[in-house]
C-alpha cells in the first residue's frame, strides 16, 4: 500500500471487490455453520455487501447513499451470531480472499479490517 491510499484503492477497487463478493458468497452457502443463516436469492445480499466493503475500507460512501448509516450491529441483531459464526465467516473471507488471488499482505490487511466489526456483531 502506497502512503495516503486507501484499502480500497491498494486492493483494485471495485472490480476487485465485485469479484471478491462474488467468491465469497458460494463458500458462505457451503459453510455449515453460517449458510443455513443466509436466504436463498442472495442477490441483494450480495450488493450490500459490495457496497458496504466499498465505503468499510476507504471507497466511495455507497452504502450510506442508500441504505443511510451502517448502523452493522444493530442490523445484525435479529440474526444469532456467535464467536463461531464470526470464525466461520472470517474464515470464509480468507477463503475468498485467496481464491481471487489478493497478494498475501493485502489479504492479511483485509481480514484484520474485518475481523473488528465480525467479532463486535456477536449477539449469543
Amino acid at each position: 500500500m502506497h502512503h495516503g491510499q486507501t484499502l480500497y484503492e491498494a486492493i483494485g477497487g471495485d472490480a476487485t471487490l465485485r469479484r471478491l463478493v462474488d467468491a465469497f458468497y458460494p463458500i458462505v452457502k457451503q459453510n455449515p455453520v453460517i449458510g443455513p443463516l443466509f436466504p436463498d436469492d442472495l442477490r441483494p445480499t450480495m450488493e450490500k455487501q459490495r457496497r458496504f466493503l466499498t465505503q468499510f475500507l476507504g471507497g466511495p460512501p455507497l452504502y450510506s447513499e442508500l441504505y443511510g448509516h451502517p448502523m452493522m450491529r444493530a442490523r445484525h441483531l435479529p440474526f444469532p451470531i456467535t464467536q463461531e459464526s464470526a470464525d466461520a465467516w472470517l474464515d470464509c473471507m480468507r477463503q475468498a480472499l485467496e481464491a481471487i488471488g489478493m497478494e498475501p499482505s493485502l489479504r492479511k490487511l483485509v481480514l484484520e479490517r474485518l475481523s473488528g466489526p465480525a467479532y463486535h456483531f456477536v449477539n449469543r
